[in-house]
């Protein structure tokens, strides 16, 4: 078995590597958001949720060209930014990524509820990858509502303010994790699969 890393870059960026692949997910662009670095990263692939600056920066990324092949099965699932269809701030598409020992859904900028299929296609993911800052996306109450019915292994949350970064608009972390009973705190940036799958709300450091 293969190990996974989920590596937090800021706000909802991430690199999530296996055998050498990387994906890297809703790059920011410069000074987009208060408080993150200059975002420069590398990676195989790219996915962006949505084409709002705080998540299709591309530009920011290197595409290594390497030609390894991917090894997820990557499903779209379409949903939307806001309560009212998309009308406030348009479509958000949530990934999962398969392979034969995981699945970890990236879940964008989700702002609404689901219908029942696309919440049985995401049942008890092994890793959840969820915005919690509210304002932009569902505020902290009804994404753990959403959690709860999920069932998913680990929750990760991202897209949230502490300090002054993030944007002053969006709620802190403990909005969310004042509603979590299982908060592992990391002095990491990155979660590992396995060393890291028990079930737990997981906090990762922002390392800039």
């Amino acid at each position: 078995m293969s190990e996974i890393e989920i590596q937090w870059l800021g706000h909802s960026c991430y690199q999530i590597r296996k055998d050498g692949y990387t994906i890297v997910t809703d790059p920011y662009r410069d000074g987009e958001v208060p408080g993150y670095r200059p975002l420069r990263t590398e990676g195989d692939r790219i996915l962006s949720s949505h084409g709002h600056a705080d998540h299709n920066a591309v530009e920011c990324v290197t595409l290594t060209g390497s030609g390894r092949e991917c090894p997820w099965e990557i499903t779209k699932i379409h949903s939307w930014h806001d309560e009212e269809g998309g009308s406030l701030r348009g479509d958000n598409t949530i990934f999962v990524l398969e392979d034969d020992s995981y699945r970890i859904a990236f879940m964008g900028d989700f702002g609404c509820d689901l219908p029942e299929e696309d919440m049985a296609r995401l049942m008890g993911v092994d890793v959840m990858l969820i915005p919690v800052g509210g304002f932009f996306t569902l505020p902290p109450e009804h994404i753990r509502r959403i959690v709860e019915e999920l069932k998913p292994t680990v929750v990760v949350p991202m897209h949230y303010r502490f300090g002054e970064t993030g944007y002053p608009l969006i709620g802190t972390l403990d909005a969310y994790t004042d509603l979590c009973d299982d908060v592992v705190v990391y002095e990491t940036d990155t979660l590992r699969l396995p060393e890291n799958l028990t079930k737990q709300t997981a906090v990762l450091k922002y390392l800039g």
